[in-house]
């Protein structure tokens, strides 16, 4: 290992020769043993070959570029519960001063999203996409399970939305935190989301990141 990674192991971590960790390359992973540690470099021997766990449900988020606390907040725990891909999207209520910054957050972005995945212990990073227009990005998807989040009160429950299906991939959509437009949401039943509510309470968009991933989670994982 060699670069910010190394260094961050050896200087920040401290780590030591003797010491053992898990490395991966995205694709598999190894259980590695610390053999020598220099100022940008840390060299490991490759002990055995772990047994990987990839989640049978395939997750994309579409989320609303919100307050970057709190868009990177949601990255973070998203990540844990097993998302795949998240497209920010730049809805017609996303505050335009956001919109501006959003592309030059993209690398730190990523290295959330990397960070998280260490910290679960997942073999995959997250994609991140480029940000897009919410219509552009729901005609993406042509197949799966989609549903878009609304704060109507005649949506039915996600619940209801989930009960009785299966799915091997689902897309989940997020609106920002003053809500879909009625174009935004026509775009989006036009291209196969179902909408679906949280209840009566409306939460913040990071709250409803976390309630429906874990929902969705629960009612189509294997796990």
């Amino acid at each position: 290992m060699e670069g910010e990674a190394a260094h961050h192991l050896g200087r920040v971590l401290r780590a030591q020769a003797g010491q053992l960790y898990e490395l991966s390359d995205g694709k598999r992973v190894w259980l590695g043993r610390i053999d020598r540690v220099t100022r940008d470099r840390v060299e490991f021997s490759k002990l055995e070959e772990l047994q990987v766990y990839q989640p049978r449900l395939d997750l994309t988020l579409l989320l609303a570029v919100v307050k970057f606390d709190a868009f990177e907040w949601a990255l973070e725990k998203s990540t844990e519960l097993g998302i795949g891909a998240i497209v920010p999207l730049a809805a017609a209520r996303s505050e335009k001063a956001l919109l501006g910054a959003a592309a030059k957050r993209a690398e730190r972005w990523k290295k959330i999203l990397l960070e998280a995945s260490q910290q679960c212990r997942r073999v995959r990073i997250p994609v991140l996409a480029d940000v897009s227009k919410p219509g552009r990005a729901f005609a993406s998807f042509k197949d799966g399970l989609r549903v878009m989040l609304s704060e109507r009160a005649d949506a039915p429950p996600l619940r209801n939305v989930l009960e009785g299906r299966r799915a091997a991939k689902a897309i989940l959509a997020i609106g920002p935190e003053g809500g879909w437009t009625d174009a935004e949401r026509e775009a989006a039943q036009r291209c196969g989301f179902l909408e679906a509510s949280l209840g009566r309470l409306i939460l913040r968009a990071e709250t409803a990141v976390i309630t429906a991933l874990a929902s969705m989670n629960y009612a189509l994982g294997d796990d």
